[in-house]
């Protein structure tokens, strides 16, 4: 029997694994295909690569307005699929989470399949290993979520639009969150005909609503954004590909395309574990109940990342990872506690948050906010990507900076750096005099605190003269 046994090799159960072996702990790490998990495998590494794919095509387009002449920039779907496997090959190989792994010695158990409880103590495997451990951590991760209409089979999930052979020449999307926005907005750069429905009443529903104007962003860009459709009734096969059937306010309609895309929302993987088995309950939304810990309701078992429903991010799987080895290993001694969470997405444009939206910091602050668009800031000017602004969100009372939120060229990069203001409890003041290089995305920043500061009667000195 080992210490601790680790299912799912995501990152938060690589993490977790790591984590637990450093402790002292004999670990094992059950991975039911590679190693690396979605992430790695099927998520932010392989979508990226598209993505980069994207803004090259787009950057392309561009040249000609630098003087610089070329011909139309054409895909080789082929090669691109090629290039994204060697990526995935080459970060799986180079990975320092898998040269920690090993130098620690957790023995790790790939191409296992789905692993099933038999008891509380006790994970067999779909390729017929039995282990046994004293502590469990479930690090499974999630999978698309299924909706109960006739038809859905017909239906793709963003996993398969990512293992195309070709570009398909039409494509639904379905669902306008973060997944479905970026499905849509990668194959229409790649020539694609798309049509991007959102049930509710705008795109990008948790992002702050200014920054829906990506939707205005997305219909110039060729794609058809329908929001607030109605409710969909059926899907059916059509020659050339799928039709979608649906309805509002009793008025009847249909869309079809080669390829329908389903992107609404992100379930629990736990369909196979056998929770029952193990005494592990399920929360309200089918999540797999935490307490602050990250222990389940099974005292000696403990779950991260994803298949909690907390926060379904890379950089929060990992932080949970290690929280939860640390706590199945010394007991019950670090709770997850509050955290600065960035969010965003690699659309065309850009966007991406750290904080709460202007809405929700208005519920529980007295706020000002200051806000710079891209189209009056050096850089963008330079780059020829105007499109977009920068928002700050600073508590009155206390100047501090609750939130960011940006749309347009870097926006992920920028609000990485007001996250470590926001980290750092950064009044706007002290932001607004940070001597940031020139030109850059990141300096509009400072733009928006000098801008902030005025509105609070901060003094910023010599960078008084910048306030939008």
């Amino acid at each position: 029997m080992t210490d601790v046994l680790v299912i799912g090799a995501g990152p938060a159960g690589v993490l977790a694994a790591i984590r637990a072996a450093a402790l002292g702990a004999r670990t094992s790490l059950i991975a039911s295909g590679e190693f690396g998990g979605m992430a790695d495998n099927d998520g932010p590494v392989p979508v990226r690569v598209l993505a980069h794919t994207a803004r090259l095509i787009r950057e392309a387009r561009q040249l000609g307005q630098y003087g610089v002449t070329v011909s139309e920039p054409m895909l080789d779907y082929p090669r691109l699929l090629a290039r994204a496997r060697e990526v995935v090959g080459d970060v799986r190989t180079h990975s320092s989470l898998r040269q920690q792994i090993d130098s620690l010695r957790v023995t790790v158990h790939e191409q296992a399949g789905h692993a099933c409880f038999a008891d509380a103590h006790t994970v067999e495997t779909q390729d017929g290993r039995r282990l046994q451990a004293e502590k469990i951590i479930i690090c499974t991760g999630g999978v698309s979520r299924r909706l109960p209409i006739p038809g859905f089979e017909l239906t793709s999930t963003h996993s398969d639009a990512w293992r195309l052979t070709s570009v398909p020449p039409s494509m639904l999307v379905v669902g306008a969150g973060a997944t479905g926005a970026q499905v849509a907005s990668i194959f229409n750069a790649f020539g694609t005909r798309v049509q991007l429905f959102e049930a509710g009443p705008r795109i990008l529903a948790t992002e702050d609503e200014d920054i829906a104007a990506a939707a205005a962003a997305f219909r110039k860009s060729g794609m058809e954004v329908r929001e607030n459709f109605g409710k969909i009734e059926s899907f059916e096969k059509i020659p050339t590909g799928v039709r979608m059937n649906f309805s509002k306010d009793g008025h009847h309609d249909s869309a079809e395309a080669a390829l329908v895309v389903v992107a609404v929302g992100w379930a629990a993987d736990t369909g196979a574990l056998d929770l029952a088995a193990a005494g592990i309950e399920l929360n309200e939304r089918k999540f797999v109940k935490v307490d602050e810990y990250l222990r389940t309701s099974a005292p000696h078992i403990f779950a991260a990342g994803d298949v909690t429903g907390r926060l379904m991010l890379v950089s929060q799987a990992l932080p949970d990872g290690f929280v939860a080895a640390t706590n199945a290993v010394q007991g019950p001694t670090m709770p997850i506690g509050e955290r600065v969470n960035v969010a965003g997405s690699f659309t065309d444009p850009e966007y991406a948050q750290v904080g709460p939206t202007e809405a929700k910091a208005r519920a529980t602050h007295d706020i000002v906010t200051a806000v710079v668009n891209f189209d009056s800031t050096t850089r963008n000017v330079i780059d020829g990507r105007k499109l977009g602004f920068c928002k700050l969100i600073v508590d009155r009372k206390t100047c501090k900076i609750l939130g960011c939120h940006v749309i347009g060229e870097r926006a992920v990069d920028i609000v990485e750096v007001a996250a470590i203001a926001v980290a750092a409890g950064m009044r706007v003041d002290e932001l607004a005099h940070i001597p940031l290089a020139y030109p850059t995305h990141a300096s509009v920043l400072v733009r928006a605190a000098v801008s902030a500061a005025h509105q609070l009667n901060l003094k910023v000195g010599w960078r008084a003269h910048e306030a939008a």
